[in-house]
């Protein structure tokens, strides 16, 4: 199989999950309890034997590092294979400076000494399984020059805000690209996942620096799409993007259900991430757990309902959790009732006996603050 270089890249300014980014980068979001977004590029490409992969971060790198590591939890070889954790340096003038062409500019000498003769690019911020091997071999049958992978929805006009969508023609070639504005609930969601030799992803870095500073890689393919064969691949599966608080919110609670769990979550492809030694979860007598997952180390004494819960929490005796998403180590305390909730890391919820949220407009408890 011919090797490839794999790129996942860092979000774009219009990608803000507020108050939860300001600590990490959205690929070092914690998910369903026990992951962390970056985990699912990551495992897909080792899955997929792409054993150079390069992970860019710009902002907040240090969760991101000590998660990712050496890469040994993702099966990398290595004696053959390599993880690295990029880094570029954000303009403080301007955050519209802050694009992926300036995040490939500032690494270039590593992705120009890079062996491999083609790059698999894809996101930090969206959680799908795809095989880069078989998606790999289908561009090069085709004699594209861009492969474009896309998914096709049905609910654009509520969800996959900030994305772009793609028109295709009847051979599957790309006809335009443009922002997602909800007008259609059915379109082609690009899955900002591009396949190209790598001469060209570096011709096209340098044709987007001398064109515009503040150009991205999405505007150049868009620029180019007379000029090359560039075509779409269709994605089959379960497929989610983290555009913002409530896509994250969502994401988290939609795989309480079995059937879409059971699509993204199988034995012949896992998804690798850190592991730890925790205890398992200590259900304490008269407490109760309803359509939920709760991950290792956390002690339960109240009720938990269609929720998400991370390592550590602790939910003491009387406290009642509806639609929430609990991340790791977090303290909800006794006769407190929580409903439509995202509680980050290390937050205490002890005093304040009730906050009630709507699913539709999700409250945030900031990690490490005690209520």
């Amino acid at each position: 199989m011919p090797r490839a270089l794999g790129i996942v890249t860092p979000s774009g300014n219009n990608i803000r999950v507020n108050g939860m980014d300001f600590f990490r980068p959205i690929s070092a979001f914690s998910f369903l309890g026990r992951y962390r977004i970056v985990d699912f590029p990551v495992s897909n490409m080792s899955n997929s034997d792409i054993e150079h992969i390069q992970v860019y971060v710009s902002q907040n790198p240090r969760s991101l590092a000590e998660h990712l590591g050496t890469g040994r939890t993702y099966n990398i070889n290595s004696k053959r294979g390599k993880l690295q954790l990029l880094f570029n340096q954000d303009s403080k003038v301007n955050e519209i400076y802050n694009t992926d062409i300036r995040a490939y500019s500032d690494n270039m000498d590593l992705i120009e000494l890079a062996s491999e003769p083609y790059v698999i690019i894809t996101p930090g911020y969206m959680i799908f399984k795809q095989d880069y091997s078989d998606l790999l071999k289908e561009h090069i049958a085709s004699g594209a020059e861009v492969t474009l992978l896309y998914h096709k929805v049905d609910n654009a006009d509520k969800t996959f805000r900030n994305c772009h969508t793609i028109a295709l023609n009847r051979q599957k070639g790309i006809k335009s690209i443009s922002v997602n504005d909800g007008s259609d609930p059915e379109t082609n969601i690009f899955m900002d996942t591009y396949v190209m030799q790598k001469d060209l992803f570096i011709k096209l870095i340098h044709k987007a620096q001398k064109r515009s500073s503040v150009y991205r890689l999405i505007d150049m393919i868009n620029e180019e799409i007379d000029e090359l064969d560039i075509r779409g691949l269709p994605h089959k599966g379960y497929f989610s993007a983290v555009t913002d608080f409530k896509s994250y919110y969502d994401a988290n609670l939609e795989l309480l259900d079995f059937g879409k769990a059971n699509d993204l979550f199988t034995d012949e492809w896992p998804i690798y991430t850190v592991t730890t030694d925790a205890c398992p979860v200590r259900y304490v007598k008269g407490s109760r757990v309803k359509n939920s997952v709760v991950a290792n180390g956390c002690v339960v004494e109240g009720a938990v309902e269609n929720s998400v819960i991370g390592r550590g929490v602790e939910i003491r005796k009387g406290a009642s959790l509806k639609n929430c998403v609990i991340l790791g180590h977090a303290v909800i305390g006794e006769g407190v009732r929580l409903e439509g909730q995202v509680v980050d890391k290390w937050a205490k919820v002890v005093n304040i006996k009730q906050i009630i949220a709507s699913p539709d407009n999700p409250g945030y408890v900031k990690r490490g603050d005690v209520l």
